[in-house]
């Protein structure tokens, strides 16, 4: 008989390719206007700073989020905590941690990692950290189409 042992928390790292120099793409997920301009539809409030708690706003998730900003590093990292929302009342409240790295390439444009784990290990935990994880990989393709190209993808697509 195999044990099985604890099955690990749900937890994944999504990455993408920005044309544009390190510097910019970090602005544009520190710096609230620029945020606003692609990612957060209902708006975000707060500069992202070491912390700091600031506010985002999804129209696809009506009501304004606290997130918890643990560590910013200029360029290179920003560490976040938010609610895990993930539906499941009686495991209580807690928050996942959302880890953004920024690399420039050799050829002049950034990757951005973004990693996000913390869940329960329960089946709520686990839907949601696929509606994160595709959250996340949208913020990331949005980002690329407002960084390079000036085109918002979120506009008008979720209300």
């Amino acid at each position: 008989m195999v044990s099985k042992g604890p099955r690990p928390s749900p937890e994944f790292s999504v990455s993408g390719r920005i044309s544009k120099p390190v510097h910019q793409v970090f602005e544009a997920v520190a710096d609230p206007k620029e945020l606003s301009g692609y990612f957060t539809t209902g708006g975000a409030k707060g500069r992202l700073e070491t912390g700091a708690t600031v506010t985002w706003d999804f129209h696809d998730f009506p009501g304004a989020f606290p997130v918890h900003v643990v560590e910013v590093v200029q360029d290179e990292k920003i560490v976040l905590r938010w609610g895990a929302a993930d539906g499941d009342d009686e495991a209580g409240n807690y928050e996942t941690t959302v880890t953004m790295t920024f690399a420039g390439l050799e050829d002049g444009r950034t990757l951005v990692t973004i990693h996000e784990g913390g869940w329960r290990d329960n089946a709520a935990a686990q839907k949601a950290s696929y509606g994160n994880c595709e959250g996340w990989t949208g913020m990331l393709c949005a980002m690329k189409a407002y960084v390079e190209h000036g085109i918002n993808l979120r506009s008008g697509f979720y209300k």
